[in-house]
C-alpha cells in the first residue's frame, strides 16, 4: 500500500517559497525547481537497498556499504517534468530517462498520450515519475498507467505542489504508489489550478506564456 509523504525539511520549505513568489524569474525558478529535486530525491532514495564490500582506506582494510544495483528509472511528465530531471541525476547519475508526453483531449478533457519513450528494461527498474504540479491528478494517474502496462511493478511518484483531489485520484487509481509532495497546497479552483499554487510551471520554466 502506498502513501503521501509531505517534505517539511525546512530547507525544501525556504526554496519552494521562492518557487511560488510570481516575482521569481525563469532563471532563478529553473535553478530552484532543480535544487528542491535533489533534496526531495535524497529523502526517496532512504529505502534503496545496500550490500557490504571490502575496501581498503589509507588505514586499513574495512567492511563498507555500496548500493546493491538496483536500476532506477526517471519519468519525467512532458514538459514540465524535464526541469526536475536533472536534480534526481546529480545524486543518480546512472538513472536511465524515459519520457511520457500528454495532452488534454478537448472534448473529454482526459489526457491522452502522444508520446513514450522508455529505457528497454522497464521491469527490472524502480522508477521515479516527476511532474511540478499534481492538480486534478489526471496526467499522473495515465503516466503511470502507461508505465505498469510496459511492464514497471516499483514506481514512485514525486512533485513539488499538490492538490487535495490530484493526491486522492492518484490514490485512488494506483494505491500502490509512494506519493512524495514538497508542498500540499489548499485546493483546485474552477479552473483547474492548485490554490495558492504557482502557477503554469512549464511556463515559469521555459518563459513561455
Amino acid at each position: 500500500m502506498g502513501n503521501v509523504h509531505v517534505m517539511d525539511h525546512p530547507l525544501i520549505q525556504h526554496k519552494l517559497t521562492y518557487i511560488r513568489d510570481k516575482n521569481t524569474g525563469t532563471k532563478e525558478f529553473r535553478e530552484l525547481v532543480d535544487e528542491v529535486a535533489t533534496l526531495m530525491v535524497y529523502e526517496i532514495t532512504r529505502d534503496m537497498p545496500l550490500e557490504d564490500i571490502e575496501i581498503e582506506t589509507p588505514v586499513s582494510v574495512s567492511k563498507s556499504k555500496i548500493l546493491s544495483g538496483k536500476k532506477i528509472g526517471i519519468v519525467p511528465i512532458l514538459r514540465a517534468g524535464i526541469g526536475m530531471v536533472d536534480g534526481v541525476l546529480k545524486l543518480i547519475p546512472a538513472a536511465k530517462v524515459g519520457h511520457i508526453g500528454l495532452y488534454r483531449d478537448p472534448k473529454t478533457l482526459k489526457p491522452v498520450e502522444y508520446y513514450a519513450k522508455l529505457p528497454n528494461d522497464v521491469e527490472e527498474r524502480d522508477f521515479i515519475v516527476v511532474d511540478p504540479m499534481l492538480a486534478t491528478g489526471g496526467s499522473a494517474v495515465e503516466a503511470i498507467n502507461s508505465l505498469k502496462k510496459r511492464g514497471a511493478k516499483n514506481i514512485k511518484f514525486m512533485c513539488l505542489i499538490a492538490a487535495p483531489e490530484g493526491v486522492e485520484a492518484l490514490k485512488e487509481a494506483h494505491p500502490d504508489i509512494d506519493i512524495y509532495i514538497a508542498g500540499l497546497d489548499e485546493k483546485l479552483n474552477e479552473k483547474g489550478y492548485i490554490v495558492p499554487g504557482l502557477g503554469d510551471a512549464g511556463d515559469r520554466l521555459f518563459g513561455t506564456k
